[in-house]
């Protein structure tokens, strides 16, 4: 026989205190479930359970903990029923946000142990089918004053939605499908591919909608509105490695596919994406994993209790000798961030990131060597190949809000060095020049380092009125950030690490500003145009410490024989290696959209936007005008949301859209990078869909599009026309099994990736790409165990095709320039075991 425990709702959750004014709407109850007590249990200790605990923006409550006692089966039982609620999550100017709350359960009066009560009282037993009524607030006299609740936000609003392509990624229970790194997460996003040539701590070589963004040149990336692009890096400027996030730190992925927010700013060509981080399992987590080519995992992760899930600890150590020849890898990451309250209107964080990798790189191979099998698949021709990276960051910020204003600060300072060495072509580009010494071909090795140091802010008021009894609001905001480079690139003697030739060596100062103004208008409920303008000045100071490389008519006397930085001009005269440029620029970016509904759950929405991505230092002349590269993008689509009465969450949006550049980036081998080309045009289309309930959450999406220069209408090479992308977990206790009366939890994840016949210079197709990976994992009490598995059909595919002239001297035959098919082979099956522990705290 079971007791009944009436529930009553006595949430503060409509009664906020000073800081919850109206830009801050409260979690409502969607769901609740009556909660039920084993037979023969003592009487409450009082006449309420008072639980603390945080709704999530997906409305599920979590962390839940017990603040006032009524006894422990009381609890517990309070427990059990509330975290079977859902809710409608807290907004925070309209956005959903993640919050911390309070909700008391009341005892009915016929269970309650009457105040003078002795020790050999009976327990009280009250049969289910006596239809105990449930007690509201207002009829319980327990001699206690009423609990004054509060709801705290310590989230951070979101920005208003640009569109059908703008993409608000709750990572969720889809963190079951195997991913190698946090970068991986952008393909929850539509066409969007990730291939790497370099190996594990090299990173990903990012495609979006038709542009070759390589290391993000033409992605805005960040991590809680903190930069990762780095500008003036001489592998790329706007490279950026997305290694130092540990990937259980993700929560959720904003990636907007265009420049149509006035809020991007530089590289944000093909788009942008803003990682944010935050730990949901609290307490402590220690992880170890082990797998295929001796692959080695350690983290460990803390938050502490009662904390914001953006409060979390977290420490990654990592290692694999890697497939084939030439792929070992190590790296270590710790990651800290604390977020509190200043006050009932006030929230701040605090946090500081620290990685450091070093990489062996296998490169490419000619097809042509691996058919004759000179080479196998997984092999490579130098060793030399690989490189390191090292970050720091320490960042801060703060968020107010009071009635109809709010604003937000954020302050950030970040080193970073880079190490790349790569070869592509072999032995082609080391000419004979005049003033040298007869010498042959010394190899291609580029030896690229770059160090950064920047220092920003970024920063954002915005002001709500109603007009036409509607909500209207205008935000200002600004972005900074002071760059100090340093970069050389060098290319070594083949078999050594010596140096013979240097050709970049630069000193950057490098200043970026942007200004912003954006409006959200809305006269009547089915109509709203969002948009503004942004302002961005970009400076330039370069020193190049190798501005003299060639000379005509040098002095007979002092010949400059093999230097790199010649201290001589024309006829010999001397000059000073260095030279200094300084130069500025500005761009006025004007963007908006409009959205029409919802209408039963579905929202049409246009929008147009334009945007930039600066030019490197080493292109750099004194006082003339900055050659941004200019983006015009358009887009139309429809997007669909419900959340149905049986508790299943939908969406999907379908979307039409085009893009122009005047100066796109076309990767060239020789350079190893992307060099500016002509001005390119793309029109392309996607679908996109995810589907959530009480035990599955599936995710997919196709995206086609047509890339081509404008003069020649050929289509621009190395983009995939068409990518699809299925992402799939599933979760639910085991039904029978309940070991010592815990359920074991299992969960099981799958990814699927095809990617379609890319284009390659000179009218030629790539091969395609199918991958799928899967993972499976039980939970039981505090221990865990995970089995995943990559390429599960193990597939020998290239990742990356190229074509292009080289000479790895493998043949023994005369060099050829005519241009041969390249590739870097993808990853083989490998499998990895994870083993967990979990202390101290709920998920």
């Amino acid at each position: 026989m079971k007791s009944s425990l009436a529930v009553a709702l006595a949430m503060a959750l409509c009664a906020l205190p000073a800081m919850a004014g109206e830009d801050v709407a409260p979690p409502t109850v969607l769901t609740k479930v009556e909660a039920t007590l084993p037979v023969d249990a003592a009487p409450p200790e009082q006449d309420h359970v008072l639980l603390e605990f945080t709704v999530g923006i997906d409305g599920k409550p979590g962390d839940i903990r017990v603040i006032e006692s009524a006894g422990k089966a009381w609890d517990q039982a309070s427990v059990d029923a509330l975290a079977k609620w859902a809710f409608n999550p807290a907004t925070h100017e309209g956005t959903p946000v993640a919050v911390r709350t309070r909700l008391s359960f009341n005892m009915p009066a016929a269970l309650l142990q009457p105040p003078d009560a002795g020790l050999e009282q009976e327990a009280v037993v009250v049969d289910a089918g006596t239809g105990v009524p449930a007690i509201t607030l207002e009829n319980v006299d327990a001699g206690h004053p009423r609990h004054e609740l509060s709801t705290i936000v310590t989230g951070r609003s979101q920005p208003r939605s640009r569109g059908a392509s703008d993409f608000n990624i709750e990572v969720g229970q889809l963190a079951v499908v195997p991913r190698k790194s946090a970068a991986e997460f952008l393909k929850l996003a539509p066409g969007i591919l990730l291939t790497n040539e370099g190996g594990e701590g090299h990173p990903e070589r990012i495609f979006l909608r038709g542009f070759d963004a390589r290391e993000g040149q033409d992605l805005e990336l960040s991590v809680d509105g903190v930069p990762i692009n780095d500008s003036g890096n001489l592998h790329g400027n706007g490279y950026a490695d997305l290694g130092f996030l540990i990937p259980e730190l993700v929560s959720n992925l904003r990636v907007l596919e265009g420049p149509l927010d006035p809020r991007q700013g530089n590289y944000a060509v093909a788009g942008s994406a803003d990682y944010q981080l935050g730990l949901e399992d609290r307490g402590i987590t220690i992880k170890g994993g082990y797998g295929s080519f001796d692959t080695m995992r350690l983290v460990a992760l803390w938050g502490p209790p009662g904390q914001s899930t953006r409060t979390f600890g977290g420490v990654q150590l990592f290692r694999t000798a890697g497939f084939g020849q030439n792929r070992s890898a190590q790296n270590a990451k710790v990651m800290a961030q604390y977020e509190g309250s200043l006050s009932d209107s006030t929230s701040f964080r605090v946090g500081a990131y620290g990685y450091g990798t070093m990489f062996r790189s296998a490169g490419v191979l000619r097809e042509d060597d691996f058919a004759s099998g000179r080479v196998g698949f997984y092999d490579s021709y130098d060793t030399r190949q690989g490189g390191d990276a090292l970050r720091a960051q320490v960042h801060f910020d703060l968020h107010g809000h009071n009635g109809d204003f709010s604003h937000d600060q954020t302050a950030f300072f970040i080193f970073r060095s880079t190490r790349i060495m790569e070869n592509f072509t072999g032995f082609v580009s080391d000419p004979q020049l005049a003033q040298q010494t007869p010498h042959g071909q010394r190899g291609d090795l580029l030896d690229r380092d770059s160090t950064n140091f920047t220092a920003g802010a970024r920063g954002a008021a915005r002001w709500r009125a109603t007009v036409f009894q509607r909500r209207q609001e205008l935000e200002v905001g600004y972005f900074a950030r002071f760059d100090a480079v340093t970069g050389m690139q060098t290319r070594l003697l083949a078999g050594s690490n010596t140096p013979y030739l240097r050709d970049y060596d630069l000193d950057s100062k490098l200043f970026d500003v942007g200004l912003y103004a954006d409006a959200n208008l809305s006269p009547v409920w089915w109509l709203t145009l969002r948009g503004g303008v942004r302002g961005e000045v970009l400076t330039y100071n370069v020193q190049d410490n190798c501005a003299q490389r060639e000379v005509r008519r040098p002095s007979l006397t002092n010949p400059p024989g093999d230097e790199s930085c010649l201290s001589q001009r024309d006829l010999g005269l001397y000059r000073d290696p260095t030279e200094r440029h300084s130069t500025a620029g500005a761009a006025l970016m004007p963007r908006g959209t409009l959205l029409v509904g919802p209408f039963a759950g579905v929202t049409f929405s246009g929008a147009l936007g334009t945007g930039i991505r600066s030019i490197d230092p080493q292109f750099i002349s004194q006082n003339l005008e900055t050659p941004f590269a200019s983006i015009f993008a358009w887009e139309g689509g429809a997007s669909f949301q419900h959340r149905f009465e049986n508790g299943l969450d939908a969406s999907a949006r379908a979307v039409v859209f085009g893009t122009r550049v005047d100066k796109d980036l076309i990767f060239n081998a020789q350079e190893g990078r992307g060099t500016i080309g002509g001005s390119t045009s793309r029109l392309g289309g996607l679908v996109a869909a995810r589907a959530r309930y009480d035990f599955f959450d599936l995710a997919g999406n196709m995206t086609w599009v047509e890339s081509k220069f404008d003069d020649t209408g050929l289509l621009v090479p190395y983009v995939p026309d068409f990518v699809a992308r299925l992402d799939a977990g599933v979760f639910h206790a085991l039904p029978y099994l309940r070991p010592l009366d815990s359920p074991i939890k299992g969960r099981a994840g799958l990814g699927i990736t095809y990617v379609g016949r890319r284009a390659l210079p000179f009218g030629q197709r790539s091969d395609t790409i199918f991958v799928i990976d899967a993972s499976a994992e039980l939970a039981w009490k505090v221990v865990s165990v995970g089995f995943s598995v990559t390429n599960l059909l193990n597939n020998q595919y290239r990742q990356v095709e190229l074509n292009y002239a080289s000479d790895f001297q493998t043949s023994g035959s005369l060099p050829s320039l005519v241009p041969a098919r390249h590739f870097a082979a993808g990853a083989p099956r490998a499998f990895m075991l994870t083993v967990g522990l979990h202390f101290g705290g709920e998920s």
